[in-house]
């Protein structure tokens, strides 16, 4: 049998200098005695992928709402593409697969329904600032209730990762550093192959100097990124693409955020407007009345400010919920 403790033995002797051991992890915030069997980062992957938090991110747009065809990313299917080419960096520099792992699958847990319309909508009534790595903080740190316990209890390490894979700040671990371009290279490129399957922009279309650096197809782009990246960490504390490959790259993401997350055909096929209407009835409704809050969150307000759990109430719910819920309050039934 291989316990918890041989599999610490092993990291030390076979994993690089560089990476994040185990049992040097900077433990919980509330302390709890060791898994015989798993790492502290085992249990931590383990926790968030048995959690409601991650089941709901199968029902949350990525970027189109409710594609017609059974092929378009959901929430779900991108955290797992994240989590296989960031496992891949991390296996080939011989850094820390269960924390990459981890810290993948949690990385967007705080989205909100209706992609990224959905975040701006929210942003935008919520009086506080909406950021969705510090909501899926916050969704592990406190709002997956599990019996008498509240927040999965993680690591310093996967909460870093967790909270740092988007944005200035660099995760202070070389895995949430692969996770961070990880995420990057997963959504340009998927976004890409989704926009193209659904017609917004033509192959033809992609910066050329892009495609002729990085490959002229999806898999192409991803065995490019991916290679680069991990020759060009190899021996390194920092984790990052080549100059020209992340330069590549950028330039194609701002070429979606141009021609494909703000253009008109795509917010027309997620239809703003309905979008719009449902979240801010949904967040009004719930101020007027936070007694129909579900019951754990009402449980805080002691703690929390109502405005405060209505976002966090709002921000949990899938695109179905959401709009099930809308139609339930706001909708006479014989118009339904």
């Amino acid at each position: 049998m291989i316990n918890r403790t041989d599999i610490e033995r092993r990291e030390y002797e076979i994993l690089s200098a560089f990476a994040t051991k185990s049992a040097d992890s900077k433990g919980r915030v509330r302390h709890e005695e060791q898994c015989d069997v798993r790492t502290v980062f085992q249990r931590d992957r383990d926790r968030i992928i048995h959690s409601k938090s991650f089941r709901r991110l199968m029902h949350k747009t990525q970027v189109f709402l409710s594609p017609e065809g059974d092929h378009f990313r959901t929430r779900l299917t991108h955290t797992i593409e994240v989590s296989q080419i960031a496992r891949t960096i991390s296996r080939a520099l011989a850094l820390n697969e269960d924390l990459t792992e981890a810290i993948s699958m949690g990385h967007d847990l705080g989205h909100t329904p209706f992609g990224h319309s959905g975040e701006t909508i929210l942003n935008r009534i919520y009086s506080g600032e909406f950021k969705h790595n510090v909501q899926s903080l916050r969704v592990v740190d406190l709002l997956e209730f599990n019996g008498d316990k509240r927040g999965m209890n993680l690591t310093e390490e996967v909460r870093d990762g967790i909270l740092n894979h988007t944005g200035p700040v660099m995760p202070f671990t070389p895995e949430g550093q692969v996770v961070q371009t990880s995420d990057r290279i997963a959504y340009i490129n998927h976004d890409i192959d989704d926009a193209l399957r659904s017609g917004v922009i033509k192959i033809g279309e992609l910066p050329e100097k892009s495609i002729k650096i990085l490959g002229d197809t999806h898999k192409k782009r991803i065995d490019t990124l991916v290679k680069d990246m991990i020759t060009n960490s190899d021996g390194k504390r920092e984790i990052t693409l080549s100059e020209e490959k992340m330069e590549a790259m950028n330039n194609l993401r701002g070429f979606m955020f141009e021609n494909v997350y703000h253009k008109g055909e795509v917010q027309l096929a997620e239809d703003i407007s309905k979008v719009e209407t449902i979240i801010t009835s949904l967040f009004e409704y719930y101020m007027h009345n936070p007694y129909r809050l579900p019951e754990d969150l009402i449980q805080m307000k002691d703690f929390y400010p109502i405005e405060e759990l209505v976002k966090d109430h709002v921000a949990s719910m899938t695109d179905r919920y959401a709009l099930n819920t809308y139609k339930e309050l706001f909708i006479p039934a014989g118009w339904k």
